[in-house]
């Protein structure tokens, strides 16, 4: 064993260094389009129908993702991966991006980060419904210290003492992507995870192509700053971040690059508002913090 000021020295090498500062990169390459994603549907929702901003945002990053699997030499799935792969594209890509664009026409980006992150709450539970992933006493009460921020995060938006219907969308969206996460584990040891990325994208661009019909006229019509909102959803939220993501996968432990997300809805309600200039209500707010401490105690002390 090195003694440790030897592992100090090595920690502070120039290849230490110029790791730290890649993955520092890719981290600021993900979190900051993923979490401006959110404004960014808002910002398109002006000129754009739901189903319209996700089916042109995915045939634009899949477009970019297919020239980048033939330049790096992406193998194609197999066939007999393709009944648990494609529904994995259609609940984490398609149904999980349109119950987010129709919930976000009454809710706030904000809120809607907040709401999205109940996601691992959500596999979690289905985890030990459907892969007997055994919850301890903290993952149980994790759980539901989540729902209960989740409600005010919902009621909050509402103003009222009801649901949103805005909320109801976004939390269907979050059980949708955590219902994918269940297709999605079994094969993670099959596939790089950039690989398998691509492959639920291109599913999930698939079953959008229905609501085809009006998009050109969509485009035509439609201001170009929404337009501009759209494209850049594309590139960078959906495609370059994407990349990056499977980059950090493939270099760190999964739970150590995860933690990095529980960022995304602080981001993005600052983006929100510099952006739009919309920031959630207090209520909202205040669940937003309650939910990340339940995601937290199911993810960090649960299992």
């Amino acid at each position: 064993m090195k003694p440790a000021a030897e592992i100090a020295k090595d920690s502070a090498s120039p290849a230490a260094k110029h790791d730290a500062a890649l993955t520092m990169l890719a981290l600021a390459v993900t979190l900051i389009p993923w979490s401006s994603a959110f404004a960014g549907i808002r910002a398109a929702l002006q000129a754009y129908a739901p189903a319209h901003i996700a089916l042109s945002r995915f045939l634009l990053a899949s477009a970019l993702l297919a020239t980048y699997a033939v330049l790096t030499g992406k193998r194609l799935p197999a066939w007999r991966d393709l009944p648990v792969i494609l529904p994995a594209g259609f609940l984490g890509i398609t149904f999980y991006h349109l119950g987010l664009n129709y919930g976000e026409q009454t809710v706030t980006a904000g809120a809607a980060s907040l709401l999205v992150a109940s996601t691992p709450v959500f596999a979690a539970l289905f985890a030990r419904a459907f892969l007997d992933d055994r919850l301890r006493v903290i993952g149980w009460m994790g759980i539901t210290v989540s729902f209960a921020g989740v409600a005010l995060i919902a009621l909050g938006e509402s103003g009222q003492l009801k649901f949103s219907k805005g909320a109801v969308w976004i939390l269907l969206a979050a059980l949708s992507a955590a219902a994918s996460l269940i297709f999605q584990k079994r094969y993670l040891h099959k596939y790089h995870p950039n690989d398998f990325a691509c492959h639920m994208i291109w599913s999930g661009t698939l079953f959008l192509l229905p609501f085809f019909p009006g998009l050109p006229n969509t485009v035509r019509s439609a201001p170009l700053e929404t337009t501009l909102a759209i494209v850049y959803l594309g590139i960078f939220p959906t495609a370059i971040a994407q990349i990056a993501w499977a980059w950090l996968l493939s270099r760190h432990a999964v739970p150590n690059a995860a933690a990095y997300l529980y960022i995304i809805p602080v981001l993005a309600i600052f983006i929100a508002w510099i952006w739009l200039g919309e920031v959630p209500r207090v209520p909202s707010l205040v669940g937003g913090a309650v939910t990340l401490v339940g995601v937290v105690m199911v993810n960090r002390r649960a299992r």
